[in-house]
């Protein structure tokens, strides 16, 4: 009966009488059903009752209209319509609040996650401590290539460490009788001595330069080495995975210096080559300027000469001013071509010996300004030349030899050292075999100098190196 309105209907439990459904439930509200009343047969004391019975029915309606108001069905739904929205708003608000209930009882436990987190890290980061691994500034931290290896490295040292397999040692060892005292005091000369080596790995990790990779690498092996020593009572050694860890850090740390020092030699060779280029345009410049001057003095000359009627004078002083343009030319062809210049082949047996030959180019109007340059005071004799030729793509050919002898080249690393262990006579036949054109080309280097020298030493007036002893002049 949900589904009926509200209303009189018929009481089964009385019959003659009518109950108030108020829509879910039966009321206390009833009365006579005066449609089955026939009121031409009621006695006065009957009709006095069913006006009583009336009234009551009445006042119970009022009281009825009184509770919920008077209104017309259309007003009545929107009444109903308006408590459905009120309802359903609350609803949609308690929806809301239970979700930002929840969504900051989630960040609350992230929170807590994040701060457990925190507490382990910082018990770790103890444990660590103890036993002497820091977190300290790595060289390699900034390169690029190496960082990523490094941090699995140091993830695998920490892992180690972790689980106590950074170091081995005897089990059941006893002092005073006791296994107790016994497990307590390996436990302490343990972490003892792997503090004293993870402080030594540190320092070597700190101190490697670019070049001292196996000097550092065998000063943590003589650390790992005396540890054992010092440990034999407790068969205390380094964990040799542990030892091989700690190894490729320090080779991770020399790489970045050696990527260092290779970088600063590349802009100090990029440096030395842009000096040159200005030197050689500066020259060129200067030579520009010159040639300008002298074609100026000339023209005065050739004005002054045809004023005179002086034709043979005319005559020389014009075969002198197209020298002088053909020369502007050459000079003007220089600056707009970077590609033109000397190539050089030079050898120093004195300071290389006899076997090492330099190749490389200059775009200097004097090319030997360049030979001089390199035979300065950093060597200890003056260069040979071998062959020294103009070419106007003397890039393309310089390359060309580099390439060939790239088998030969003393630095394979820096390839701005243009050293090659090769002679004369292979670097003419690769010439050749490149179809380059070479006027001159010189087998045997004066080496007047050292072979001088070399002659004052065995002569006895000088230290003789040992090697010289086996040498011939």
């Amino acid at each position: 009966m949900s589904n009926v309105a509200a209303g009189w209907y018929p009481n089964p439990e009385r019959p003659g009488f009518v109950r108030w459904w108020d829509g879910a439930a039966w009321t206390e509200h009833e009365h006579t059903d005066f449609s089955t009343v026939d009121a031409s047969r009621l006695s006065k004391a009957e009709a006095r009752h069913h006006v009583a019975a009336l009234q009551q029915a009445l006042h119970s309606v009022e009281g009825i209209v009184n509770r919920f108001g008077l209104r017309k069905f259309a007003d009545f739904a929107a009444w109903r319509q308006e408590h459905i929205d009120a309802l359903e708003s609350n609803r949609r608000n308690a929806e809301a609040e239970v979700a930002r209930l929840t969504a900051a009882r989630d960040e609350l436990r992230r929170e807590i996650g994040t701060l457990q987190q925190g507490v382990v890290t910082l018990t770790e980061t103890r444990e660590f401590q103890e036993v002497g691994l820091y977190d300290f500034e790595h060289p390699a931290e900034s390169s690029v290539q190496l960082a990523t290896e490094l941090e699995a490295v140091r993830s695998q040292i920490k892992d180690t460490i972790r689980i106590n397999n950074a170091t081995t040692s005897v089990h059941g060892f006893t002092f005073n009788n006791s296994l107790a005292q016994g497990t307590r005091f390996v436990n302490a000369l343990t972490k003892l001595m792997l503090r004293a080596y993870n402080a030594e790995a540190e320092n070597a990790i700190k101190t490697t330069k670019a070049g001292n990779l196996q000097a550092a690498q065998a000063r943590l092996t003589r650390a790992a080495e005396q540890i054992a020593k010092n440990g034999a009572m407790i068969s205390l050694q380094i964990n040799s995975h542990f030892h091989g860890l700690r190894l490729k850090e320090i080779e991770l740390a020399h790489q970045h210096m050696k990527a260092l020092q290779r970088e600063k030699e590349l802009e100090r060779e990029q440096r030395a080559e842009l000096r040159e280029q200005r030197k050689a345009e500066l020259e060129i410049k200067k030579e520009q300027e010159r040639l300008e001057k002298e074609r100026a003095h000339y023209q005065a000359t050739l004005a002054s000469l045809r004023a005179n009627g002086d034709e043979e004078g005319v005559t020389r002083i014009l075969a002198k001013i197209e020298d002088v343009e053909r020369a502007i030319v050459d000079v003007d062809y220089r600056a707009a071509n970077i590609r033109a210049g000397y190539v050089y082949v030079i050898s120093n047996v004195g300071s290389f010996g006899p076997d090492v030959v330099k190749i490389g180019m200059t775009r200097r109007l004097e090319p030997m300004d360049r030979v001089r340059e390199l035979g300065d005071a950093s060597v200890p004799f003056a260069f040979d030349v071998h062959a020294l030729f103009f070419a106007d793509d003397a890039v393309s050919i310089e390359n060309m030899l580099h390439k060939e002898f790239a088998h030969c080249r003393i630095n394979q690393v820096n390839m701005r050292r243009e050293y090659f262990r090769t002679t004369p006579q292979h670097v003419l036949d690769a010439l050749r075999e490149h179809r380059v054109e070479v006027l001159e080309f010189t087998m045997e280097p004066a080496a007047a100098e050292f072979r001088e020298s070399e002659a004052i030493l065995r002569a006895g007036r000088g230290c003789i190196p040992a090697e010289l002893t086996q040498s011939t002049p």
